[in-house]
C-alpha cells in the first residue's frame, strides 16, 4: 500500500521537530560559552514584542515607534554578530537547519501550494512501490555500455546500430544538459521491443531526478489509469488521485513509456492529446517511447495528435537485432 500524504506529512514533522531540537543544543552551548548572547536574544524577542503593542496603544505615532524599534533591534543584531564572531562561532551556527529552506519542512510554502520536496516525495513514494527506482540504479547513463550494439550495416541503413545509438545518446545527453533552458525540446523513441528504448528513458530519468527534477515515469497504460481513478474516483484515497493527475501536467519531465500498449478509444486518444499539449503549452518536457512506427502512430491516434507530436518532437529511431535475444544466446 501507498503510504498516506498524513504519513508522509508525519515524517516531515519528525524532520521539523529534530531541526529545532538541534538548533536548540547549540543555543545551549553557545548560552554557556557566552552568556551575553543569551541576554541580547532575549532582548531580541522582547523588542519584537513592542512593535505589536505599538499599534495597540499609540496608532498616529506607529511608524514612527516601528523605526525605532527597528533601529534598536538592528543595533541589537550587529552586537550579537560582532560577539559572536570574537568567539569563532560561525554567524549561521544558531539558525534551524531545515532540510528544505523553501518550505522549513512543513511541506507546504506560504501561498498554500505543495513544496517540491513534498511532491518528490509522493513520487519517490509511487516509485519505491513499483521498483522503479531499483531500476534506475542498474540502468543509466553511467551503466551505459555502447559495445552491447551490432556495429555490423543493418538493412538498408547509412549507420549501424552503434552509430545510431551513440547519435541518440549524444542527444539525450544534450536533453539532460539543457533541461533548464526553455528551447521546447521534447523526445520520441520508436522501434520495435528490444532495442534500448526504455533503457534510455531510465538514463534521463536517473539523471534528471538526481538534479533534484520532478519526473513522472509511467506506462501509457498507467497513465489512463491514474487519469480514469481521477474521473471516476475509483481509488478511495484521492489526495494521492488527485496529486498523481495533476503531476502529469506539472512534472518537470513527463516519460510516457509504451505508448500503443494502452486501449484506445476516443476518451483515451482526448485524454493523451490533452496530456501532451498541455505540457507543450506550458513548456514542460516531455519524452515519449513506442514500439510503433510514424505511420502506425498516424493510424491508431488522431490526426491532432499525430500532427502535434511530429511537430514538436525530435523523432529518434532505434533499429539492429533484439538486445534481449542476443543477451539470450550469449
Amino acid at each position: 500500500m501507498h503510504k498516506s500524504l498524513k504519513d508522509i506529512l508525519r515524517g516531515y514533522e519528525k524532520r521539523r521537530d529534530k531541526a529545532i531540537y538541534e538548533q536548540k543544543l547549540r543555543q545551549k552551548e553557545v548560552y554557556s560559552k557566552v552568556p551575553k548572547i543569551q541576554e541580547i536574544d532575549s532582548e531580541i524577542s522582547k523588542t519584537g514584542l513592542l512593535i505589536s503593542k505599538a499599534l495597540l496603544h499609540d496608532p498616529s505615532s506607529y511608524q514612527e515607534k516601528v523605526n525605532e524599534i527597528k533601529n534598536k533591534m538592528e543595533n541589537l543584531k550587529r552586537e550579537k554578530a560582532i560577539l559572536m564572531t570574537e568567539n569563532n562561532i560561525p554567524i549561521e551556527y544558531l539558525d534551524i537547519n531545515y532540510t528544505c529552506n523553501d518550505c522549513s519542512d512543513t511541506g507546504f510554502l506560504e501561498n498554500g501550494n505543495k513544496c517540491r520536496c513534498l511532491k518528490q516525495s509522493m513520487i519517490k513514494n509511487a516509485y519505491e512501490m513499483s521498483n522503479i527506482e531499483y531500476q534506475l540504479k542498474k540502468e543509466n547513463f553511467k551503466t551505459f555500455n555502447i559495445d552491447i550494439f551490432s556495429n555490423e550495416p543493418f538493412e538498408n541503413k547509412k549507420l549501424t546500430p552503434r552509430q545510431n545509438i551513440l547519435e541518440i545518446l549524444h542527444t539525450c545527453e544534450g536533453f539532460c544538459f539543457n533541461f533548464d533552458k526553455n528551447n521546447g525540446e521534447n523526445l520520441l523513441f520508436y522501434g520495435t521491443t528490444g532495442l534500448g528504448k526504455t533503457f534510455m528513458c531510465n538514463c534521463i530519468a536517473k539523471n534528471l531526478l538526481d538534479k533534484g527534477k520532478i519526473v513522472i515515469y509511467q506506462t501509457a497504460f498507467k497513465i489512463l489509469e491514474i487519469i480514469e481513478d481521477h474521473k471516476f474516483r475509483r481509488n478511495h484515497n484521492s489526495e494521492f488521485s488527485d496529486e498523481e493527475y495533476n503531476l502529469l501536467f506539472e512534472a518537470d519531465l513527463l516519460v510516457i513509456d509504451d505508448l500503443g500498449t494502452e486501449l484506445t478509444n476516443t476518451f483515451t486518444n482526448t485524454e493523451i492529446f490533452n496530456i501532451v499539449n498541455s505540457r507543450l503549452l506550458q513548456g514542460n518536457k516531455t519524452i515519449i517511447s513506442t514500439n510503433l512506427s510514424p505511420i502506425e502512430i498516424a493510424n491508431v491516434y488522431t490526426d491532432r495528435i499525430f500532427s502535434r507530436i511530429f511537430s514538436k518532437f525530435t523523432i529518434l529511431k532505434f533499429y539492429g537485432p533484439d538486445l534481449r535475444w542476443e543477451a539470450k544466446q550469449k
